[in-house]
């Protein structure tokens, strides 16, 4: 069973009403996107289930106000309750909303979404956890049109997925003239294969950064690069 908090060097998030619990790669590409080309004026978080990647973004980004829309009324109440306890609440936003029908006339230099994974892939009785982990709700072709309505000219667009969805996400969204700008793709360790693809894109084509990040070296040793990035976050880091 999951912890029903998730306690961090500088917030707890609660999460036992979220169908998604706080993970590791969801921890490494909130603390990728808070320091990725600072600074941050307009966020848009979209699915933020518990808060965690808007509270990460506020927390590094001093100037960063973040619009956090979550279509599950429970998981928003939720994102709410952490977002109040944290110390950034005035700068965070929670909507309980479908982005499709999100009434703003923002746009953002920073879009970022956990969306929803395990698309065609057997699903839950559970119908909660269905919406968080599968496209019932959104589907990535939905997620680009939301998109691409509300970034910036000169933002960027950052996602988390699973990494046999990394090749067909890039090729949709030249669809929408968003632009790979970096690709990070996650092992757990070094005698694993990929298993998560962080992704960012821009408006305008520009020279694209590829780089890989193991979690761990030798289990249960986080690797360097992960302790890194994670260092301002977790507790024992």
């Amino acid at each position: 069973m999951s912890n029903h908090y998730f306690k961090f060097k500088q917030f707890t998030i609660q999460q036992d009403q979220c169908a998604m619990k706080v993970c590791t790669d969801a921890c490494l590409f909130g603390a990728i996107v808070a320091s990725y080309k600072l600074p941050i004026t307009n966020c848009l978080d979209i699915g933020t289930g518990t808060g965690l990647l808007s509270i990460m973004v506020a927390q590094k980004n001093t100037t960063a106000y973040i619009d956090a829309i979550e279509i599950d009324t429970k998981a928003a109440l939720q994102a709410q309750q952490n977002v109040v306890a944290c110390s950034w609440s005035d700068r965070i936003q929670v909507y309980n909303e479908n982005v499709l029908t999100f009434n703003s006339l923002k746009k953002y230099d920073c879009i970022i979404a956990n969306p929803p994974f395990f698309e065609n892939d057997l699903q839950s009785p559970n119908n909660t956890k269905n919406n968080a982990k599968h496209d019932n709700s959104l589907t990535l072709i939905q997620l680009l049109q939301a998109v691409d309505i509300r970034l910036s000219a000169d933002g960027f667009f950052a996602l988390l997925l699973p990494y046999q969805r990394v090749e067909f996400f890039i090729e949709e969204a030249l669809n929408f003239n968003l632009h790979l700008s970096n690709q990070i793709l996650v092992k757990q360790s070094s005698r694993h294969q990929f298993f998560r693809g962080i992704i960012f894109f821009k408006r305008n084509p520009e020279k694209k950064n590829y780089s890989i990040i193991t979690i761990k070296d030798i289990e249960p040793n986080y690797s360097n690069e992960f302790i890194e990035q994670l260092k301002d976050y977790y507790l024992y880091l």
